[in-house]
């Protein structure tokens, strides 16, 4: 019993041992800090604060998290100030907090940032949105709300819908501003469109900065507003704008959801300024509705209530409760997975003599990287939805409200999320259905615009700066009716400034233009350099005969095309000699051989089916060879003095005389337009032609048909000659490629159109080998272009473009009809079908001809001509003996010679009817003398 008791006494022991070893390695500590950055009195701060107070104690109730530990909070306030906030942070830092909630600035973001880097301790900020903020520079920072990369395209998205080009950002001029403007130009870019103008203003600006900076901002063209800026100093711009007239008709104003923190944030009746902000477009963050949202809702507004809290409750303040949440759970696992909570002096932190810093109370927390990858590992749903980190450290699912402010309130017009764009559906059902941001799919609902405007305002002016349009225009030494200088008011006139001083005129904003005149007049000037001046904003535009090809829009915008162009290939042209063998040219040696053997081929066929019906086609073979080439030629004349009677030769007859329509036809026309016809002198009747004889080619000075002709058509540039006038053209064509000039000018319709007004001498062949039109060129991307196509569509549509042209082009011009180009002769190609048609029929006829033939000659030979009647002196008996003899000896002939069968063919129709009628009676008489016969014997 002894022993037993001393075993057992020991195993007690050691039971105790083990059990008080486990107590202590899973030991929790009783408290953990955590630190909170943000301002206290500020719009963010005052919602902020009392949501991070009720999420400690939501986390210090719940025994599902931190059980038998108390988080304990520890604040401080950064008054609104870069270096208090530093401050106050590295107060905080002395405290040996695990985690810091915050802080609201971006700008504070940055430098604490670079502190717990150095200390370990993980930064959860629910307010810096700033996308610069990168997890690469600063690994222990951490954002628990949207960045504002994500806001910066759901405000491209808006931009790209309504088709707006150009915008003006208003930011605030900090870290917080400049990181969200270079988010917004980049996610601009993808849509081609662009930020026109930043207008920054300074931290802590007054009135009178911001009256400035906005009047600069309205002097400039584009008039859409793109504002990102603090909230407590925010409104003051929309008041400024007022004043100015800012906030009329024909204004964009887009708001990041800045706006809507202050306007959830404000009690009824406390936001005067809403009067002056109607027609806004404001983003707020997204949060999906749920009841522990609605619970929390009313538990802040209840403790706001018994506080005195004269602010109301925002976003910041969801996120707020939910980065305490993310730091609980954090802490939690980290905690369950044996960590401890300690902290450790840093020997590169230490106090200098003389020093009052006290460098040397910054403590390195040793668990901080591992609380990191816990706070990483995140995944719940809290206030604002599904809390989880992507690989880039931002919340995943980012998602706004798209308000517009019409009345007292603001209503939703749609929403904008990173997985499928715009829409009018909640993105939680979106993120059940496959993405789709498709042009089509994205949407939104009606906005009531600034001045409450329902039509989409254009979003653009000319610029109010008191500059006038700077628009280049060539100086020609020909061709006048298109563009020439003028000592009129506008010192230019011509074709092509009258649609455009008509198109300006019908623009919904004036635009005073500056006309450049380019070139000294004495010899065209390079149209590519002036497009190249456009790019280079050397001009603001070029207005002249530009043709809108690929190299020019690749630097420049074009209006809408105002007159269609193309290239074309002018030749000299002289009058045709005539010769005595002029009537043969309209067919071809083929044509003439194959036309003669149908005729002739027709003719037989004809005969063949007339012959054995027509006493017109019998008699002797000599009349009838006549009669064959008599008919045959004669229906040529449609003379032919032979009728028809069977209804094969009728039907024959019929195809024939329509063909020898068609052909007599083409013949009368091909030899009326040879005989009056003017011939080409060189020979060149199109590209290929012109191509492949190598000559000398003429072209315009200074034109794209230089470029066009050596890289597409691959034209040996020594054989292009420049040519600047009208005159240059005719010697140039007339003195022909022995005389040193060229054998064709290549250019657009329009100059030939002019160039043949002039000289009649000259012809255009084949057809246009391009396809461009003249448009006016603008800078990349101008708005401008696109109102002037519209205005040029405008136009268009009344007539009065097409009137223009006929005042500029009245001149009568000479006939350049391809038709009288060469006329060519008439093919075989162009007749087979006709032909082919024509002989298969007369095949045809003759089948079924000789068909019914074969079968009358079948039944005519089936028995031999009856023998001669024998004389009646003989006696009955002997005559039928004999004739049963006869029957008994005689067989059906079978189909007899050639010969045969032709001089049955020859025989007359109405000839072998009565015999194949005669024929059946005579057998009944043969057998019934027969049968007599027998009956006698």
């Amino acid at each position: 019993m002894g022993g037993a008791a001393a075993a057992a006494a020991v195993l007690v022991v050691l039971w105790l041992a083990v059990a008080a070893a486990g107590a202590g390695a899973g030991e929790r500590p009783s408290e953990v800090s955590i630190g909170a950055l943000y301002t206290y009195d500020s719009v963010i701060g005052r919602a902020a604060g009392l949501a991070i107070e009720l999420a400690v104690g939501d986390v210090n109730a719940d025994r599902t998290v931190l059980a038998g530990t108390t988080l304990s909070l520890i604040s401080q306030d950064t008054n609104c100030s870069g270096f208090l906030g530093t401050i106050e942070a590295l107060q905080l830092m002395e405290k040996n907090v695990v985690a810091v909630i915050g802080p609201q600035s971006s700008g504070i973001g940055h430098v604490i940032s670079h502190v717990v880097n150095e200390l370990h301790v993980p930064l959860l900020s629910f307010a810096a949105t700033d996308p610069t903020l990168s997890a690469s520079e600063y690994p222990y920072f951490l954002r628990s709300t949207m960045s504002d990369y994500f806001q910066m395209h759901a405000v491209a998205s808006i931009v790209d819908y309504y088709q707006w080009k150009e915008v003006t950002a208003i930011f605030v001029d900090d870290d917080y501003g400049r990181g969200a403007v270079a988010a917004l130009s980049d996610a601009l870019a993808l849509s081609r469109a662009r930020i026109s103008y930043k207008a920054a203003i300074p931290p802590n600006s007054n009135a009178a900065t911001i009256n400035d900076v906005l009047f600069r901002a309205n002097m400039m063209e584009s008039r859409v507003f793109v504002v990102h800026v603090n909230p407590d100093a925010g409104m003051r711009i929309f008041s400024i704008a007022n004043k100015l007239r800012m906030m009329d008709s024909g204004y964009v104003w887009i708001v990041t959801d800045w706006l809507a923190a202050v306007m959830d944030s404000s009690m009824s009746g406390d936001l005067k300024t809403m009067s002056y902000m109607q027609g806004l477009i404001v983003l707020r963050q997204h949060f999906p509705d749920s009841e522990t949202k609605r619970e929390f809702i009313s538990k802040w507004n209840n403790v706001a209530r018994n506080r005195s809290i004269a602010s109301g409750l925002n976003s910041y303040g969801f996120y707020a409760y939910d980065s305490v949440w993310i730091v609980a759970r954090a802490i939690d696992q980290l905690l369950d997975n044996g960590e401890e909570i300690n902290f450790s002096a840093d020997p590169r932190l230490h106090d200098s003599m003389n020093s009052t810093l006290r460098l040397s109370a910054l403590k390195l927390f040793d668990s901080g990287e591992q609380l990191l990858q816990q706070l990483l590992l995140t995944n719940f749903t809290g206030l604002t939805g599904q809390l989880q980190f992507d690989s880039d450290r931002n919340l995943v699912r980012p998602a706004y409200d798209i308000l517009n402010i019409g009345g007292s309130v603001p209503h939703l017009i749609g929403y904008w999320s990173n997985y499928s764009g715009l829409s009018v559906a909640a993105p939680e059902i979106l993120y059940e259905k496959q993405p789709n941001t498709s042009t089509s799919a994205q949407r939104l609902k009606n906005v009531v615009w600034p001045g409450h405007s329902a039509s989409k305002p254009k979003g653009w002016v000319f610029p109010n700066n008191g500059q006038p349009l700077r628009v280049g225009v060539p100086n020609k030494p020909s061709f006048k009716e298109l563009v020439s200088r003028d000592t009129g008011p506008d010192n230019v006139t011509g074709y092509c400034i009258e649609i455009f001083n008509a198109a300006i005129k019908l623009l919904p904003y004036p635009v005073p233009c500056q006309f450049i005149v380019i070139g000294d007049g004495l010899k065209n000037p390079n149209y590519d350099d002036i497009i190249n001046m456009v790019a280079a904003n050397s001009l603001d535009a070029a207005v002249g005969d530009f043709a809108i090809v690929r190299n020019r829009t690749k630097i420049a915008e074009f209006s809408q095309p105002y007159i269609e162009s193309g290239l074309v290939i002018v030749v000299p042209v002289k009058e045709a000699s005539s010769s005595a063998w002029a009537f043969l040219k309209p067919f071809t040696l083929e044509m003439w051989c194959v036309t003669g053997v149908l005729f002739i081929f027709v003719g037989i066929v004809v005969w063949i089916l007339e012959h054995r019906t027509n006493e017109e086609f019998r008699g002797s073979p000599r009349r009838q060879m006549i009669t064959i080439f008599w008919f045959s030629f004669s229906t040529m004349f449609f003379a032919h003095r032979q009728n028809t009677v069977s209804a094969l030769g009728r039907f024959v007859l019929i195809i024939w005389l329509f063909v020898v329509l068609i052909i007599n036809s083409s013949y009368t026309a091909s030899l009326t337009s040879i005989l009056t016809v003017q011939q080409l002198a060189t020979g060149i009747t199109g590209l290929d032609s012109l191509l492949s004889s190598a000559l000398p080619i003429g072209y315009q000075a200074g034109k794209f048909t230089r470029n066009y002709l050596i890289e597409e058509l691959n034209v040996p540039e020594s054989h292009l000659v420049p040519l600047n006038t009208i005159d240059e053209y005719a010697d140039a064509l007339n003195r022909g490629p022995k005389d040193g000039g060229v054998a064709a000018i290549v250019d657009e319709m329009p100059y030939i159109e002019i160039f043949l007004s002039y000289h009649c001498n000259f012809r255009i062949v084949g057809q246009e080998f391009t396809k461009e039109g003249w448009g006016f060129a603008f800078q990349r991307d101008s708005p401008l272009a696109a109102d002037m196509s519209t205005a040029i569509l405008q136009l268009s549509e009344s007539g009065q473009l097409q009137r223009i042209h006929d005042e500029w082009f009245s001149r009568s011009s000479c006939s350049s009809d391809d038709s009288e180009m060469g006329a060519t002769r008439l093919g075989l190609g162009s007749f087979w079908g006709l032909f082919l048609m024509c002989a298969l029929i007369c095949v045809f006829a003759l089948v079924m001809f000789f068909a019914r033939v074969c079968w009358q000659y079948s039944k005519y030979s089936g028995s031999e001509e009856p023998d001669e009647p024998k004389d009646d002196s003989a006696g009955t008996a002997e005559i039928a003996a004999e004739a049963v003899a006869e029957m008994q000896r005689r067989r059906p002939k079978r189909l007899g010679s050639f010969k045969e069968l032709m001089q049955f063919v020859d025989k007359k129709e109405e000839e072998v009817r009565k015999s194949m009628k005669r024929r059946p009676s005579e057998k009944d008489n043969q057998g019934v003398g027969s049968s007599d016969a027998q009956s006698v014997a």
